[in-house]
This record gives structure tokens, sequence and C-alpha cells, in this order.
């Protein structure tokens, strides 16, 4: 059945978007894809980098686009729909995201300095000339990341405004309740909004995703399981998620319709991964469910900060660990004295790791998450995302290997 990729990663889709911009009073000069959320036989969506031609002037947008197996549904109707008889497509203009009604209070300065002086965040009335907006990252429909620096009286200060769909906003605002409660070194929530946005306090240090280069050793890896295991009890009283690597196949799907030369691959390591790891209970543990270099924070040697803990739930300590391996084996783009510097310290960190956990199936799992992070490159429409993906599936294989 058709789930809209063959159109919206084509040509085609151009005559789409210019009807959308027209829709919306302007006209389409120019545009790229720019981000693809594939779900084969399912559904697609994609965003588009656009030069717009406005009455008022010239501007660069981002549009968004979705199409599903069977048409319409869910938030659909909050963007345009078009439809050519047989398929309809849901498009939308940047920050108006049909599953993410806050985001056009956070991504418009005027409307965020009125919501950070309602809340009083940083104490007192803020202006919107006094911030600067960023956005860390944007999966349209899923969830959006924004970073607000402002120079007060009293020196710089920063938020990030986490932007969720209405049904997670209760559940991630509960789990960082959860945390904060339980003396984790997570961000405190100071607002959280009915149109589901969540502004958090900053935490102290620097992502250890930019301390994994440095001479000086960042933190222990028996902190990294330390704090794991500091996860209150409560947490694995709450909903489950599967787990990344659990759900290989299903990435694996998505790889291989990006590249169907590597199917036989992807179904040899899919197949060695659910016999390697069969029978294997699903674990009742508290753990963070994304845990990886980049939501981890550091300084002089030791860990200060753990954040994005909206997967947080019950599973297996081993797909935790396994996250951050398979993380750490796909790092991109380093010299040769950067990734010299990275094999010591996994060399360091992975004893730690297997004296906590099985270590044929942290490997097997870690082998998991390589599959998820294949879907990566093609999905962000990276400069030459073939290579990087084949590179990822080639060190899944060899992570299955080492088990």
């Amino acid at each position: 059945m058709d789930d809209g990729a063959g159109l919206l990663t084509s040509a085609e889709v151009g005559d789409l978007l210019g009807a959308a911009v027209e829709h919306a009073g302007g006209r389409l000069a120019g545009w790229r894809l720019d981000h693809v959320d594939a779900s084969p036989g399912r559904s697609t969506t994609a965003t588009y980098a656009a030069t717009v031609a406005w009455p008022g002037g010239v501007r660069e947008e981002l549009l968004g686009a979705s199409a599903r197996v069977g048409g319409r549904r869910g938030n659909d109707e909050r963007a345009v729909i078009f439809g050519d008889g047989d398929r309809e497509v849901a498009v939308w203009l940047y920050p108006a995201d049909p599953d993410l009604p806050g985001l056009p209070r956070a991504a418009v300065p005027q409307e965020l300095a009125r919501l950070l002086t309602e809340h009083d965040v940083w104490g007192g009335a803020v202006r919107p000339e006094d911030l600067a907006v960023e956005v860390v990252s944007y999966r349209p429909r899923r969830r959006a990341v924004l970073r607000v620096r402002s120079r007060r009286p009293g020196g710089p200060a920063t938020v990030y405004v986490k932007v969720l769909r209405e049904a997670l906003f209760g559940p991630a605002l509960e789990r960082h309740t959860l945390l904060s409660r339980a003396g984790l070194p997570t961000p405190v929530v100071a607002a959280a909004t009915r149109d589901c946005l969540l502004v958090l306090r900053e935490v102290p240090g620097r992502p250890l995703a930019q301390a994994l280069f440095d001479e000086a050793l960042p933190c222990r890896a028996e902190e990294l399981v330390a704090v794991l295991d500091a996860l209150p009890a409560q947490a694995a009283r709450l909903p489950r998620r599967p787990a990344w690597s659990d759900a290989v196949a299903g990435y694996s799907d998505v790889v291989a319709a990006a590249l169907p030369a590597l199917g036989p691959r992807l179904d040899r390591l899919v197949g060695a991964i659910a016999a390697g790891t069969a029978g294997e209970p699903p674990g009742e543990e508290a753990t963070h469910g994304d845990f990886h270099e980049g939501q981890l924070f550091v300084r002089s040697g030791r860990l200060t900060g753990l954040i994005d803990v909206d997967t947080v739930g019950p599973g297996r300590r081993v797909d935790d660990l396994a996250c951050l391996l398979a993380h750490l084996s796909t790092v991109q783009r380093m010299d040769a004295a950067q990734a010299a510097g990275l094999e010591r310290l996994v060399r360091l960190w992975l004893p730690v790791f297997d004296a906590r956990v099985d270590p044929s199936s942290l490997r097997l799992r870690a082998a998991g998450v390589v599959v998820s992070l294949a879907t990566g490159p093609y999905r962000g429409q990276e400069p030459g995302w073939a290579a990087s993906t084949t590179a990822m599936v080639a060190t899944a294989e060899r992570l299955v290997a080492s088990a």
C-alpha cells in the first residue's frame, strides 16, 4: 500500500508544497528535502527547507507534510489537507505542527517572553528582545527542544523548552518530578503549561558528547552505572516501552527501505540478535530508556547531569548500557586522534559494564541499537547518508561477531 514515501521524497512534491504556500499567501521560490520519518507500509512524514516570497519579503521557512495509508486521522485536520483522489497529504508551515500544540508559542519570542514572565522563570518581566531562541532538535509531529538564552541583570541564563505531544506531556512531567524528588541530577521543571510545554532549568557541566575527546577522563564508568542504579524503584512501576533492541526488526525495515541492498545483511543481523537474546526476561529494573553521551553532563571528571528522562520506566540494565555502547560505537566524523581516544575510553569502560550485565547480551543488544541509529543519516538527509548507514550496519555486524 502507498505510504506516501514515493511522493514526499521525490521532485513531484514540489507542486504540493507550492500549492500549500500559495494557500498561505506566498510563492514558493525554492525547496529541498530536509528530514524524513518513514514507517514503511504505514506512513511518511517529511520536512522541507523552503524559500518563500511573501508580500512583505522573502524568508526561509520550514514546511512539513505527512501521508498515511488509509488517509487522514489523528490531528491531521489541524494541518491543510491536499488530495488528488487517491491520496491525502497533510501540510503545515513551521511552527504550526499539528501534533505539537505548544510549538507556535515556544518558537515566537514575543509569545515565549510572555510565558517566561507569567511563570516567573527568571524572577521578573522578560522582553522578547532579551531572548535568543535556538532549535536544538525538531522531530516533526513528535517533539521539539528549544534552547532559550537571556542576558538578565544577574548574568546570562539558559532554559530549555521541551515541546511535547498531548498524550506524552503528562507522563513526561511525572518522570521529571519523580526523579527530581529522588535527588537525581535531572533538570528542574521551571514551568509546565496547558499547551504541553516543559520549561527546564539547565543542568551543570557540559555534555559528555563534547567531553569524550578530552585528554582527562570525563567521568568514571562506575558513575555511569551508579546513576542508573540510583533511579527510584517507583520508576519500575511506570508503563513499559520497548527497548531499542527489542524493536530492531522495525528499524531494519526502515533501513532496508532506504537502502534495499542492505536487506540480506540486516536480515542476518536481526536473526542473530533475536536468537542470541531469546528467552531473556523483559526486566523489572528502573531504566533510563535512552542512555547515551548526549543525555549525560560532566564537569571536572564527575557526572553532573542526566537529561531527557521521558523514556524512564521498567526494563533491563543491559539495555541502558547497550544504548551507550552503541552510540559510542557510531560516533561520526572523528579524526585519527579522536578515534584513538574514544577507543581508549571504551576499553576502560567496557569491563565495568561487563561486570554489571551479561557481556554477550550487552553486545547483541548494542548491535540492535546501532540498527536503530542507522535510520538517522537518511532521516536527517545527511550528506553521504548511504555510506554512513552502511558503515553503521558494519558496526552492528562487528558487535554481533564479538558477542
